[in-house]
């Protein structure tokens, strides 16, 4: 008997009982879209952290001014400047092998106002190596030239919501906005930036020369002598040990501070990649624990297609004697079990693949969840249900193929 004829015989006894072939798949339909929710899902989360690490800049550590100690009681965190400008430019000349740039910046907030309209956001006081570190590219307009740096110009490069805010669906450049009665020309603005690790808008934002910012904005006298700096964004190198370049930046400012041994550093430092990339790792265990939990179905369904083809050999014991009486095979019944076992499985797959398409998308839409599709996670999962198939329908096969016939006729 030629592989057609005994395909086109396994389909047909899968039609004659179509309930129970339905039912014996709805195991690993159910299995295969469980896979493929909790994959898209684990993927979409896994995507989303990776997201927020290209926002935040590619390798990058914080400095901010510690929080100091007053009479037993220790202040918030960036409320006394304690790093200065000159500490960044000294850890970019002085940790070449380990930093790429370092960027000193100093923040405040207030209301903008332009024309009509006003906005209340946060500012930043920045040097042109900010935008490098950052990884933060301009949208329309340009950056900031050097001699506006040393000149304390009235210029701002501005983000997204700010603008959007502020000018509608006009273009911001050359327009001018007020920050605390100062009047600045928006000469940029920002790309897109999204959402931070905390869920924090990154494009509310206005972005000042720094000078601009001590001088003309905050007015701080005490500020502009020391030239300090709420903080230091510092941009490692590829391939760098995070915690060794931690370390050497540590011992850096220490050593300038004039901090003695055993006496509290006077900065905080917090390496950002590595607290996201901890997030990751979690996001991506998670993902293969809920996966795995999701794969049991698909053990559960193929059981319930061993069970039902046992039942089925069962059943048809007169019509497998009958068959090797007329010639057929031992092969060729090995094989048609099997066939109708693999198509069960195929046939779930499918169906369940189609579910767990719909079933993600419809969280993405009700929940709110970043989800993402992946084609090899799919075909995966078909192919899984496919060797569940080969798996829990060969011993049905194999008991049927080595029926004897004379036993297999006499059966009632």
């Amino acid at each position: 008997m030629n592989f057609l004829a005994t395909v086109a015989i396994a389909l047909k006894a899968l039609r004659t009982n179509k309930m129970r072939s339905a039912l014996t798949m709805l195991g690993i339909i159910i299995g295969v879209a469980a896979v493929i929710v909790m994959i898209a899902v684990g993927g979409g989360a896994r995507a989303q952290v990776e997201a927020q690490i290209k926002s935040l800049g590619a390798n990058l550590m914080m400095v901010f001014s510690a929080s100091p100690t007053f009479t037993g009681a220790r202040s918030a965190a960036g409320t006394t400047h304690t790093v200065s400008e000159d500490d960044a430019y000294a850890i970019a000349r002085e940790l070449p092998e380990y930093v790429a740039g370092a960027a000193p910046s100093l923040r405040g907030s207030g209301q903008v106002v332009a024309g009509n309209s006003n906005w209340s956001t946060a500012f930043y006081g920045v040097t042109p190596d900010y935008f490098e570190v950052r990884e933060w590219s301009i949208a329309d307009g340009r950056f900031f030239e050097q001699a506006e740096i040393n000149g304390a110009a009235k210029v701002a490069i501005i983000g997204q919501t700010v603008a959007t805010n502020l000018f509608g669906d006009v273009s911001p450049i050359d327009q001018t906005i007020r920050i605390r009665t100062v009047p600045l020309t928006v000469i940029g603005l920002l790309a897109s930036k999204g959402q931070s690790p905390g869920g924090a808008d990154l494009d509310d934002v206005i972005l000042l020369p720094i000078s601009t910012a001590r001088n003309r904005v905050l007015g701080a006298t005490t500020l502009a002598k020391s030239r300090s700096v709420g903080s230091i964004q510092i941009k490692l190198r590829d391939g760098v040990d995070g915690k060794e370049a931690e370390e050497k930046v540590r011992e850096l400012l220490r050593q300038r501070h004039r901090l003695q041994p055993g006496q509290d550093d006077d900065f905080t430092l917090r390496n950002m990649t590595e607290i996201l990339q901890t997030r990751e790792e979690s996001s991506r265990v998670m993902a293969l624990l809920l996966a795995s939990v999701a794969s049991v179905s698909l053990l559960v369904g193929g059981i319930g297609i061993m069970n039902i083809m046992l039942v089925s050999v069962t059943e048809r014991t007169r019509e497998i004697g009958l068959r090797r009486a007329v010639g057929a095979r031992a092969r060729d019944i090995l094989q048609q079990f099997l066939i109708e076992a693999i198509t069960l499985s195929l046939i779930g797959g499918l169906a369940g693949v189609l579910l767990g398409m719909g079933g993600a998308e419809l969280i993405a839409v009700l929940a709110g969840w970043p989800i993402e599709l992946s084609l090899t996670a799919i075909l995966l999962a078909v192919s899984f249900a496919a060797a569940i198939g080969i798996f829990f329908g060969y011993y049905p096969a194999r008991k049927a193929a080595r029926m004897s016939p004379i036993e297999a006729l006499r059966h009632e």
